[in-house]
């Protein structure tokens, strides 16, 4: 039988990033702008993101080499790469792997002209989008110069053909944003709007959170990836490192 997925896939939300802290202050003043300096693909960790990574690295460490990740695929901003090295400098990949691979199909979800706006910012600046979004739900609303979830789940499917034309059979690691993870979950497991807009409710995805799927070889001519975990946070209480759940920055327009 052929193996169309790999055997294992890891799916990591980056640690807590200077942004998600920022986002935070601006809430909490009830100031229309968060104040972050960089570029949305710049802004790097937070003290507190470093020590999540390694949290989830030594975890990772914990595991017998070959349980570890192979392959290792991440978004090209800054918070996704450095949570990566971070995982990797702490042990937790095995013997055989290359350096993260940047992947721009993973980056964050482009927010257009509601970048770096607070919820109040957006209703006061833009309140036709704010309208617009409440018409047509964040699945389907696309704000000027940015994307809808569906937009950044046409680029995941090409994402996800990569990942089964050549890892097949390997252990991968992704790191990337909250939009991404659900979106992957939408995709991987054939979900409706209504249902991953359902698991989205829940909870946000925690920083350095873990969802994992493994291979089930019995299910079809290819096999199938079948959901092992999600949102799973026991690695960073195993190592002390706070457990933190922010929105990224552009939370109005998520």
């Amino acid at each position: 039988m052929a193996q169309r997925w790999p055997e294992r896939l890891w799916i990591v939300r980056h640690g807590q990033s200077a942004g998600n802290v920022a986002r935070d202050l601006a809430e909490a003043g009830r100031l229309p702008r968060i104040d972050i300096a960089e570029r949305d693909v710049d802004v790097p960790l937070s003290p507190l993101g470093h020590e999540q990574a390694c949290a989830l690295g030594r975890w990772f460490g914990a595991q017998p080499m070959e349980e570890r990740p192979q392959v290792v695929l991440t978004s090209p901003y800054v918070r996704a790469l450095q949570t990566a090295d971070i995982v990797r400098d702490c042990g937790g990949f095995s013997a055989q792997a290359k350096r993260p691979t940047p992947d721009e199909r993973l980056r964050e979800k482009e927010f257009g002209v509601l970048d770096r706006l607070t919820r109040s910012g957006i209703e006061a600046d833009f309140p036709d989008q704010a309208e617009f979004r409440r018409l047509l739900g964040k699945f389907y609303h696309r704000p000027p110069g940015g994307e809808s979830w569906c937009d950044v789940i046409l680029r995941l499917r090409s994402a996800l053909d990569t990942l089964s034309l050549h890892h097949a059979g390997e252990r991968v690691l992704i790191v990337t944003h909250q939009v991404v993870v659900l979106c992957l979950r939408y995709l991987i497991e054939e979900m409706t709007e209504a249902e991953i807009l359902a698991v989205d409710r829940e909870a946000d995805v925690a920083n350095c959170s873990v969802t994992e799927y493994r291979l089930d070889a019995s299910e079809g001519p290819n096999g199938c990836l079948k959901l092992h975990r999600y949102n799973f946070v026991a690695p960073l209480e195993r190592e002390g490192a706070p457990v933190t759940r922010e929105p990224d920055a552009a939370v109005a327009a998520r």
